[in-house]
């Protein structure tokens, strides 16, 4: 490992040892479910930017694999989804922080009748050699990790991902972006980068290097505010924003012309027939909004139809699209 990374692990040592209630702030509310009670300390030490947990990505018991265990908050929603032995697995490389999730854990077992901790299969492992097998795992999650590395230890995690996941799996991510210039000595900042900062990629470089890794669809589920830098706190002459973004990837096939990415458009045919049709798959019924791929936008756009509309980037997909 780089310095870098050994910065990473001695910042989540000393969270898992002393919960840093400070250290992120989720930009997605805790998921409130039926008979599902999460134990203080647990969200206490809710590292992350958003959320990795979406029910769409978990029916027919997947095998999932969560990497950055913190303090167990998401494997447990996973593990209320799954509800059996091994169904989840955590990896994490700070052994403090897989002890504080096994205490965790058996807090969490006296609040949940339906929980047994080993519904969660917990594992020392580094997010760039996991130690699984080859397409062993349907959805595979992180939250506010992938951010933190440097882009030829970002790529090697990512291909990692890939490699392990099922053909049709998904890879839920949560991470910081940032559209603003990142000055190289913030961005090269160990302990900023660490703490979920400085290592923020403007989104169409996140997502691209997403696709670069072989996955053909990708997905944009929320995007947020997140955090400022600004030059009363940082070394910086103007402020910097930040945001999180919510993404799945699927190992889908990658098609001829490129990766179908989904960033919130919608297509609405409003002409005299009952439907368009533009030869390519994309039925569009008269007045109906369906919802298409940046890739598509752009091919309905070319046509010069004054009788389709097509609306901006919502930054919010969740199914029902044209691919």
């Amino acid at each position: 490992m780089g310095n870098y990374l050994d910065t990473t692990k001695d910042v989540y040592k000393a969270a898992a040892e002393s919960p840093d209630v400070g250290l992120c702030c989720t930009t997605t509310p805790v998921w409130k479910l039926p008979e599902l009670e999460m134990p203080n300390i647990m969200l206490q030490m809710n590292y992350g930017c958003g959320s990795t947990v979406n029910p769409r990505d978990l029916a027919d018991n997947p095998k999932i694999l969560y990497i950055g265990v913190g303090g167990g908050m998401e494997l447990l929603q996973f593990a209320y989804f799954s509800r059996q032995k091994g169904g989840v697995i955590g990896v994490d490389v700070v052994d403090e922080m897989l002890e504080a999730s096994r205490r965790n854990f058996v807090e969490a077992e006296a609040m949940n009748p339906w929980f047994n901790s080993d519904f969660v299969d917990l594992r020392k492992g580094d997010a760039l050699n996991l130690p699984l097998e080859d397409n062993s795992v349907d959805v595979v999650a992180q939250n506010c990790l992938f951010n933190i590395f440097k882009m030829d230890d970002l790529k090697k995690a990512l291909k990692e991902t890939y490699r392990v996941m099922k053909p049709g799996g998904r890879l839920v991510l949560s991470d910081p972006t940032c559209e603003n210039h990142m000055p190289e000595h913030i961005r090269n900042d160990e302990r900023l980068r660490a703490l979920c900062l400085s290592g923020s990629l403007p989104l169409k470089e996140y997502i691209q290097t997403i696709t670069d890794c072989g996955f053909g669809t990708v997905e944009v589920r929320a995007r947020r505010p997140y955090r400022i830098l600004d030059s009363k706190h940082y070394d910086v002459d103007e402020l910097i924003y930040i945001e999180s973004v919510e993404i799945a990837a699927i190992k889908d096939p990658m098609p001829e012309d490129g990766p179908c990415v989904f960033t919130g458009k919608t297509a609405i045919y409003y002409g005299t027939e009952k439907e368009f049709d533009d030869k390519k798959g994309h039925l569009l019924l008269a007045n109906q909004p369906l919802a298409i791929c940046d890739k598509t936008a752009n091919a309905l756009a070319s046509l010069g139809r004054d009788d389709i509309f097509i609306s901006e980037s919502t930054w919010f997909y969740d199914g029902g699209g044209c691919c």
